[in-house]
């Protein structure tokens, strides 16, 4: 989740692979209606293989839940309980259970998938907890007010304590807006979006060995990933990205590129059709044969609801 105030995942370790796409969906809308609520400016969603969806809202934490076949999402975790007054990324593990990056709550919540409450882990001082990645044995979440990588092994049922696993010295340069990230399957790598510092050219990617505690960038090339929300599919790495209209506004769109060996540079081969600035799209996620993004609005000079999630035109 980033707003604009200036002009104004099945992987495989070497990368090189095109996974195919899934087989295609069908009795599917292609837009759901978050809420029509006034002010609820959604932000992160997760779907599982079954179908399920969950959208956060980083305006008052509430998290809403529905199906890929069911038009409309329900209230699922009311907002500002647990003390989560804002929401973003929000990830699922094998076990269903259900992290979420509490913005500037600086914390990240664990539930079940009946909305009990597993774990409340605070991160440092003035975090702004935005997106996160599960893998077998941690959550790695990303904090764009710090800089930080921050990381809570997981063993088991138990969540441990959010410590900080990058700081802002260990990236090539001290980073402008740490965003989306994505992993890959074996949990070796991380791709970490740093959105810059609102300037076009100020973006990066960066390949994080999450073992080894190390960040370099990816040259990327064709296109820009300082991305909001990342998707990574095999060598297919999907980013959510804003960029200038020409005309004094932004536009945003879905950036597709293909990972080279190992990860370490990526070539923009498609965009989808763009969106406007008041529609703001924020994350992504796979639901078969298609994409579908978070309807933000968080650039919108008077946000109207409903708030919605929708297909992404023009890329699968």
């Amino acid at each position: 989740m980033k707003t604009i105030v200036a002009a104004t995942t099945a992987a495989v370790t070497a990368l090189t692979a095109t996974v195919p796409l899934p087989a295609p969906g069908h009795g599917r809308p292609d837009s759901y209606v978050v809420s029509a609520e006034p002010g609820v400016r959604p932000e992160g969603i997760a779907v599982t293989r079954t179908g399920t969806m969950y959208v956060t809202s980083v305006s008052d934490g509430a998290v809403y839940r529905g199906h890929v076949h069911d038009r409309e999402l329900r209230p699922f975790l009311p907002a500002g309980t647990d003390g989560r007054t804002g929401a973003a990324g929000v990830r699922l593990d094998r076990w269903g259970r259900i992290f979420i990056a509490g913005w500037d709550t600086g914390t990240l919540f664990v539930y079940a998938p009946d909305g009990t409450l597993l774990a409340r882990r605070p991160a440092g001082p003035g975090a702004a907890l935005n997106d996160l990645v599960v893998t077998e044995d941690a959550v790695h979440v990303t904090d764009s007010a710090t800089g930080v990588l921050w990381r809570a092994d997981l063993d088991g049922a138990q969540v441990g304590d959010l410590t900080p696993w990058l700081t802002p010295a260990d990236f090539p340069a001290a980073p402008g807006f740490l965003n989306g990230i994505a992993a890959t399957a074996d949990g070796r790598l991380a791709f970490v979006a740093d959105q810059g510092t609102g300037v076009p050219g100020s973006e990066r990617l960066h390949r994080v060995d999450l073992g080894r505690r190390t960040a370099t960038v990816v040259p990327v090339t064709g296109g820009q990933l300082g991305a909001d929300g990342l998707l990574l599919e095999g060598n297919r790495l999907y980013g959510v990205v804003n960029f200038p209209d020409g005309q004094h506004g932004w536009l945003f769109a879905v950036n597709l590129a293909l990972l080279g060996p190992d990860g370490r540079t990526a070539r923009v081969v498609r965009q989808s059709r763009p969106a406007p600035l008041a529609q703001s799209p924020t994350t992504i996620a796979r639901d078969a044969d298609r994409l579908l993004w978070v309807n933000s609005q968080l650039n919108a000079a008077a946000p109207t609801p409903p708030f919605t999630v929708t297909e992404v035109p023009g890329l699968r």
